[in-house]
């Protein structure tokens, strides 16, 4: 008993030293709040998708929207809620697991360009995959010029964790999430690999001069931040320009974070979840040199898409942050203060769906797509 008191007398002051070298000292926890209920309208607008993953309006006026299905195939869907045949030109995808085609952005030129980026787990050789995005032009039902910008390194086996956000900067560059692939989380902390990493690349794969690892020996130059599990939420702030994600923790232990130039997020090293086997991970919550989320969960949400909402529909919302829960099957609406999260809410609960992504229509309504082999499109609008 006394070596067991000496041992947690020990963890106490080590846990008080890292804190005192890290001003923020712990994360502020999700005080896990109740759903709240009947407080928004929800219309069905498009059923019968095959596992979206992502959408993205196109500025046509017409309200038109490009949706991922994790299988490999990319539609158009319209506000009747007609779903087109799958565009041609899609790569090759390696769909299975959490794998597939995931996330799409347009251009910041698109009016002009027409191109668009896609994000997906790419078969490479021996059964193994990588998070890769492309770039091509959209014709009216297939694509163009499609080439690959972007590869993850190393390829390795396995079908979890490919994180796959893909981000556009005020300077039109562009920020792509990924995971570190589950079996190779160690790798999250190497700079000699793309594992659990956030890359930073210009629109033609070419790598900006400002990125934090460039001309480092051993490190990755595409690299922006590491230490990240697996981030499948991304968002710019539109009132600073700064990068803001959200990453599944394990048991326990989603992030929110805001990723800055060559900062280390921790993973494995620390973390406020657990093993799924409910046994420790790493060296505790915090540490020296590695940064602290800004807020976590626990229990998690499982967070997929994300949104600062800047519309005029919700007045009160503007400015909340907005999150898609899968295992939580909620919106999850935050309200940001000083840098920190000062409110949380959560929406939905009751369509029991799991939420995949998130986003602003142009007539100022959210929209979310939902993960199953039926998926939903819905818009989200004031309850009359």
């Amino acid at each position: 008993m006394a070596r067991k008191l000496a041992r947690m007398r020990r963890s106490a002051l080590l846990l008080v030293a890292a804190v005192a070298c890290d001003p923020r000292g712990p994360a502020t926890r999700s005080p896990t709040p109740r759903p709240i209920a009947g407080a928004v309208a929800v219309d069905t607008i498009a059923k019968g998708l095959a596992n979206p993953w992502a959408f993205e309006f196109l500025p046509d006026g017409g309200g038109r929207m490009l949706v991922t299905e994790r299988a490999g195939r990319l539609r158009i869907v319209d506000t009747t809620g007609h779903i087109s045949a799958p565009i041609a030109g899609v790569p090759a995808v390696y769909a299975s697991g959490q794998g597939g085609l995931l996330d799409i952005a347009l251009d910041p030129s698109f009016g002009s360009n027409h191109a668009i980026y896609l994000s997906f787990a790419q078969p490479g050789a021996n059964g193994t995959a990588g998070t890769a995005a492309v770039r091509a032009i959209l014709r009216d039902s297939s694509l163009d010029s499609v080439r690959v910008i972007y590869q993850q390194q190393p390829q390795v086996r396995g079908g979890n964790h490919f994180g796959s956000r893909i981000v556009f900067g005020r300077d039109s560059t562009m920020w792509i999430t990924q995971g570190e692939r589950f079996a190779y989380r160690d790798q999250a902390q190497d700079l000699g690999s793309d594992l659990g990493k956030i890359v930073r690349i210009n629109r033609d794969g070419s790598v900006p001069r400002d990125n934090p690892f460039v001309g480092r020996p051993g490190a990755r130059p595409e690299i922006w931040s590491y230490g990240h599990r697996n981030v499948q939420a991304a968002a710019i702030d539109p009132a600073t320009g700064q990068l803001w994600t959200v990453e599944h923790g394990a048991k326990g232990g989603d992030e929110l974070n805001h990723p800055e130039a060559g900062k280390n997020y921790g993973w494995p090293v620390i973390s406020y979840g657990r093993n799924y086997n409910g046994t420790s991970i790493g060296d505790g919550a915090v540490k020296s040199g590695m940064e602290q989320p800004v807020y976590y969960w626990d229990p998690v949400i499982a967070p997929s898409g994300m949104l600062f909402y800047t519309g005029d529909k919700f007045p009160a919302w503007k400015g909340s942050v907005f999150v898609g829960g899968l295992a939580s099957n909620a919106l999850v609406r935050l309200v940001l203060n000083g840098g920190g999260v000062a409110t949380e809410e959560r929406y939905l609960h009751e369509l029991h769906e799991r939420i995949r992504d998130v986003r602003q229509g142009d007539d100022g309504y959210i929209y979310l797509i939902t993960d199953s082999g039926n998926g939903l499109l819905l818009r989200v609008r004031p309850k009359r």
